[in-house]
């Protein structure tokens, strides 16, 4: 931790991972195509990703993505996302990191909930892991999103990752009052995210009254 916070890094498949190590990250966010917002890593990546950051005390979230572009999913889709799932949880995976909405901006409960149980069937009962919902959350419709948040906390997910706003061109900080909100409903850590750098995250994360942060330039 730096100054008592949680620096979750996110990467693209093993760059950085002895950079990362030797300034004491906390944990990384394990992505493919960072360009596309991250999609889930290769088996061979998240092998060597997950056997290094663990002997260096690293956790490591994996997104579960199976490709870019929006956050609705066909079967198909759910069907590969699941089979990721399972390698990753068998390769030691910390976290899992998924978003499924429908094409009317609300959550896609019924591919939410199989991602859950799978996650609980496969990995709960041999080592704790964390269900983090990511920035697929900013693209909720505005007057959905507190009772989502509620809704995925009542369901496991103990973590969301977020810019406050779909426009993740904007600065963090105009987003204070947003983030505030989802912090004040309970239940669930909100991770701020999109922006966040190793100059600001001090006063962001004072400012909202969090302990951790993410983002590509915290250390």
């Amino acid at each position: 931790m730096t100054d008592g916070i949680t620096l979750e890094i996110c990467i693209e498949n093993c760059t950085r991972l002895d950079e990362l190590a030797a300034k004491g990250a906390d944990r990384v966010e394990l992505n493919n195509n960072m360009a596309e917002g991250g999609t889930t890593v290769s088996y061979g990546v998240a092998e060597n990703a997950m056997a290094r950051c663990h002997a260096s005390g690293i956790k490591v979230a994996s997104m579960i993505r199976p490709r870019g572009g929006d956050f609705v999913y066909s079967e198909t889709e759910l069907a590969i996302m699941l089979k990721d799932l399972e390698i990753l949880c068998g390769l030691g995976t910390d976290g899992i990191v998924f978003g499924c909405l429908t094409a009317s901006g609300s959550l896609d409960r019924e591919k939410i909930l199989t991602l859950i149980k799978a996650a609980k069937d496969i990995c709960f009962g041999v080592s704790k892991l964390d269900l983090v919902f990511h920035m697929a959350f900013d693209h909720i419709n505005k007057d959905e999103q507190l009772e989502s948040l509620r809704w995925l906390a009542d369901n496991g997910v103990n973590r969301i990752l977020t810019h406050g706003s779909v426009n993740h061109a904007d600065p963090i900080q105009k987003n204070y009052d947003r983030l505030k909100e989802y912090i004040a409903a309970g239940g669930i850590e909100i991770l701020p995210g999109g922006g966040v750098t190793n100059s600001n995250f001090r006063e962001i994360c004072a400012e909202l009254g969090v302990k951790q942060a993410h983002g590509t330039r915290l250390l």
